[in-house]
């Protein structure tokens, strides 16, 4: 049984070790080990992005947890991309654990996302996506978000691109 429910700063160090360890799973190996260290350094860790939002930033994390353990996690905020239309919330995470892949955690992540950018009164759901994360992308279409442009994120010295998506609401 899958448990969901709104983060904690006490969350900060089990979210931060999981968010960390599926980013390397999944990017890591698009890149040098010297600009993911770089990349690493700033998202993650006692100094990084992922808990400094947790503990007192903008943004509302929530969990998907099973038997205790944090298996998913969904992060909203006021958009960071530049030149985001005004009255949008940017989707800035959505992450699962390998295993519960096909469990339905994205969508139920996706659907409080949604509902939660709705009762803010957002007019869209904006989210970046790496061009080649093709099963993320996938998801995102089926779930109603269209490409509308491309965003250069730097990961240490190396720049990917990524897929700007934007959800309507």
């Amino acid at each position: 049984m899958i448990d969901y429910r709104d983060a904690t700063p006490a969350d900060g160090p089990a979210l931060d070790a999981m968010a960390r360890a599926i980013w390397v799973e999944t990017f890591g190996h698009s890149c040098s080990a010297e600009d993911a260290e770089a990349y690493l350094a700033t998202a993650y860790g006692p100094h990084g992005a992922l808990l400094r939002d947790l503990n007192g930033g903008k943004a509302r994390f929530r969990l998907a947890l099973a038997g205790g353990r944090i298996v998913g996690y969904a992060k909203l905020n006021p958009p960071w991309l530049p030149d985001a239309e005004p009255g949008a919330m940017q989707l800035s995470q959505l992450y699962v654990v390998r295993d519960f892949h096909g469990a339905g955690i994205a969508h139920t992540l996706m659907d409080w996302t949604i509902d939660t950018a709705r009762a803010e009164g957002a007019a869209a759901l904006l989210l970046t996506v790496w061009e080649e994360n093709h099963r993320a992308r996938r998801f995102y279409e089926k779930r109603g978000f269209v490409h509308i442009g491309d965003y250069a994120f730097p990961v240490g010295d190396q720049i990917d691109t990524d897929n700007i998506m934007r959800l309507a609401l």
